[in-house]
């Protein structure tokens, strides 16, 4: 198999990939992202982002197209919606092989691979799922104009999508297990102050029901242990991100209990030349800035790695 060599592979093509792209690529390496989905990871899926610094306000698809296209013109190919078949990082040439057939190889690797929409794992959600339940505001909210929905969670995704959906929907119902949401205030705030929300909390989703689509969602008060039903046209499911850390499981990467990329406070994972950014890493706060930031740590310290 022949392979195309790089200084720098950079796995994953979230905010941590892409601004290690344009670091790398700047610094005149020569630099590959490689993205087993669409480029922009979670960011894609957010329907508005405030809090960047520098800009006012842009949806997350326009952000990302625009770190994309810096990437590329400084000069970082891109790949992306391929599968990994192999991923070698023991060695001091590191190698990964996508689809079967093409293999990449690199002396360093920037572990960027975000992570993924947790699930409640509860009966009726699989099957229920594009089907009524959805992970994705942006993606899925104005199908859902005019009707009764829920929002399950109680941190920043949640209250801000809950706010974003009232564009389209009636009703918002907000279901959370706490007492208390873990969200900012001024999320708190804006949601509170939306009189299409309303909120049912210290209560868990215990079952999805509907024929060829959701028709009524299950909850228990945590409390009282008394059971309830309310019918809706559809759920968003916001309670967190598990990393995708699942490519790793046989290449001696350390991670904690929860499958987080354990790194020093320079990125760097236990395997010399492997480096981790993003969403993926055991971190408390996962933010586009946190991201970005991880990027240009980890890209600037592979550098630093290539050139001794």
């Amino acid at each position: 198999m022949n392979a195309k060599q790089y200084d720098v592979i950079v796995l994953g093509g979230g905010p941590a990939g892409l601004t290690a792209g344009i670091y790398l690529a700047r610094a005149k390496a020569k630099a590959l992202i490689i993205d087993t989905s669409t480029i922009g990871g979670q960011t894609v899926l957010t329907y508005e982002v405030a809090n960047y610094p520098g800009v006012e306000k842009t949806s997350g698809y326009q952000l990302s197209t625009t770190m994309r296209n810096q990437a590329e013109s400084f000069g970082c190919e891109i790949v992306s919606n391929v599968s990994i078949s192999d991923l070698q990082l023991n060695k001091e040439l590191k190698s990964v092989v996508v689809n079967g057939d093409q293999r990449y190889e690199a002396k360093a690797i920037i572990l960027a691979t975000g992570g993924r929409s947790r699930t409640l794992n509860v009966p009726g959600e699989a099957k229920l799922k594009g089907r009524g339940i959805s992970y994705c505001a942006t993606c899925d909210g104005d199908f859902f104009q005019d009707k009764e929905i829920i929002v399950v969670g109680g941190g920043n995704s949640a209250l801000e999508e809950a706010d974003s959906l009232t564009k389209y929907a009636n009703k918002v119902t907000v279901i959370h297990e706490f007492d208390h949401f873990q969200a900012f205030e001024h999320a708190v705030v804006k949601a509170k102050e939306n009189h299409k929300i309303d909120f049912i909390m210290k209560s868990h989703i215990t079952e999805f029901t509907g024929d060829e689509k959701l028709e009524q969602a299950t909850y228990v008060n945590l409390d009282t242990n008394e059971e309830k039903s309310i019918k809706v046209d559809g759920a968003f499911i916001f309670i967190g991100y598990a990393a995708n850390t699942d490519m790793l499981t046989d290449t001696n990467i350390e991670l904690n209990e929860r499958g987080e990329v354990l790194t020093d406070t320079n990125l760097k994972t236990n395997i010399d030349g492997v480096y981790a950014a993003g969403d993926n890493r055991a971190v408390r706060y996962r933010q586009i800035t946190t991201a970005v930031a991880d990027g240009t740590v980890a890209a600037l310290n592979a550098m630093e790695y290539l050139n001794s």
